[in-house]
């Protein structure tokens, strides 16, 4: 599982306050590596860090919620290849917890979008966010 690079992306929306967004991501991701990026469309806030430390803010919010079979297969949905993507609710992220949502139309100010990097995606699934069900380890 070395190798991991999670990068965190959503826009800020004209009516929404730059660092509410910028907290919304903190609450999922450990230090971030966070840069504003202006079009004259929208803008954007990319968050970026490297290694199994910075997913430790997830790995803690699947077991508190009590979702990690419902995350488990969302993660396996959302693996093409080295890359896992998700997306989740910026303002339930604000306030501290997690709910998946859908890249458009499901949350009013966007979604963030979660991009996981690594060597062994099932092995980062299996760390993150193991089945609770007996015998169900390593299945999608």
């Amino acid at each position: 599982m070395n190798q991991i690079k999670v990068k965190a992306e959503t826009e800020i929306k004209p009516t929404e306050d730059p660092e509410k967004v910028k907290r919304a991501i903190q609450n999922l991701i450990l230090n971030p590596t966070i840069e504003t990026s202006q079009t004259e469309e929208k803008s954007l806030l990319i968050a970026e860090v490297e290694g199994e430390d910075g997913l430790s803010k997830l790995y803690n919010l699947f077991r508190q919620e009590r979702i990690r079979d419902a995350a488990r297969k969302l993660l396996f949905r959302g693996m093409k290849g080295n890359t896992i993507t998700f997306y989740l609710n910026k303002q339930v992220a604000y306030v501290g917890h997690i709910s998946f949502c859908k890249p458009i139309a499901e949350s009013p100010l966007g979604p963030i979008k979660i991009e996981i990097t690594c060597n062994d995606p099932r092995a980062l699934i299996d760390w993150l966010a193991p089945s609770t069900v007996a015998g169900r380890a390593g299945a999608a």
